[in-house]
């Protein structure tokens, strides 16, 4: 019977008969104070990250002194040295250094940063890996105001071409924010992207139709249109350079804000974040940088929209690792489509923007195929 009676009463194991009632959490490690905040392995993981950030900018500048030396006629490394610190006006050698491969390689370089940049960031504040510049019309509205430029004012250069287009490509962006924002919801990504493939459409149209009526206007924008280095020269380059900067300084201070903006609009707010003033700056600095990019070099395709899905199977999701490597990353592609088109049928060439295209493609496919590159 005292059996009997003792199995009516709790039960209480002598294991577990000191753990207290309330259980304490232990403190998070240090730097896990916000949830955007990577985790604790970081010290190990930053070294990694930035061992590879310095290989990829070694490849970087070998590629750029490749780019240098070699093409119809390939040139020493003296020779180079010589043009650059003992420039001599009369050396044919010097003179194509100087005014035709040099020009070339820094707008390669500035091109290919500002479009990395560019697609990282759109992808980032659109919460879609299929994301890229031309989502917010970008491309469309500085080819529509490149070839207003070329009919209506008699733009020749390819440095006027960059102040059309960086108008174009702002005009367009704005137009695409303001559709995008109607509505009681706001600037929703889903919205962005819907108004931007509309304005894009328009865009695309109103350009077709202005090439269709004047003939020597298409005759100068298809020539820009394909995605070129060939021809560009020192203006293009300074011109150009104020803008990408600015943009890159722009970019890279959104990293954190990209961290949090990804967990959520709601959850970025209850987080301290202001997501109106994140995705204005993310706009502004895809303006700056894809704009100018594009008014440089034309619309150089798969580099603002692969080269972000390379550096985020590297870094993960941490955009502020994720945006110095697709700056860095993707010159390292152009200038490599650039190497490529200038040997693979020498003594002609094939412009950067087919080559982009042809590498970038299947890159692209084989990414989206996999899990850990689909994934944001």
């Amino acid at each position: 019977m005292d059996g009997l009676a003792k199995l009516g009463q709790p039960f209480h194991s002598p294991a577990v008969a000191h753990v207290p009632e309330q259980i304490t959490q232990s403190p998070p490690p240090p730097g896990r104070a916000n949830p955007a905040d990577p985790p604790r392995r970081w010290p190990h993981r930053r070294l990694r990250l930035a061992a590879g950030l310095v290989v990829a900018l070694v490849v970087l500048a070998a590629l750029a002194t490749a780019g240098v030396m070699m093409g119809s006629k390939p040139l020493s490394a003296h020779t180079v040295g010589d043009a650059l610190f003992r420039f001599d006006p009369s050396d044919t050698e010097h003179l194509v250094i100087r005014s035709l491969r040099l020009p070339r390689t820094v707008v390669g370089l500035l091109a290919g940063a500002a479009l990395g940049l560019a697609g990282a960031v759109m992808q980032g504040v659109a919460r879609n890996a299929l994301a890229d510049p031309g989502v917010l019309g970008v491309n469309s509205g500085a080819a529509l105001f490149v070839v207003a430029g070329i009919n209506f004012f008699g733009v020749t250069s390819l440095s006027g071409y960059v102040w059309f287009g960086l108008a174009g490509a702002a005009v367009s962006a704005a137009v695409v924010y303001a559709v995008g924002s109607m509505g009681a919801s706001g600037a929703t990504p889903l919205k962005l992207v819907l108004a931007g493939t509309a304005t894009t459409a328009v865009l695309t149209s109103a350009t077709q139709a202005v090439l269709l009526l004047n003939v020597s206007a298409f005759d100068q924008f298809r020539f820009w249109q394909v995605g070129s280095l060939a021809g560009r020269d020192e203006a293009v380059a300074w011109q150009g350079a104020p803008f990408v900067v600015a943009g890159a300084v722009l970019a890279l201070a959104l990293g954190r804000s990209l961290n949090l903006l990804a967990l959520g609009d709601d959850t970025a707010r209850a987080l301290g974040q202001r997501v109106v003033r994140v995705r204005l700056a993310a706009a502004l600095a895809v303006v700056l940088l894809s704009g100018t990019a594009t008014a440089m070099a034309g619309p150089i395709g798969f580099v603002g929209l692969a080269v972000p899905h390379v550096a985020r199977m590297l870094t993960g999701a941490d955009h502020r690792w994720l945006l110095p490597y697709s700056m860095v990353l993707a010159p390292v592609l152009v200038l490599l489509a650039d190497l490529v088109g200038r040997l693979v049928i020498r003594p002609t060439e094939v412009q950067v923007g087919i080559v982009t295209a042809a590498i970038g493609a299947p890159v692209l496919i084989a990414m989206v195929r996999s899990r850990k590159g689909a994934a944001l």
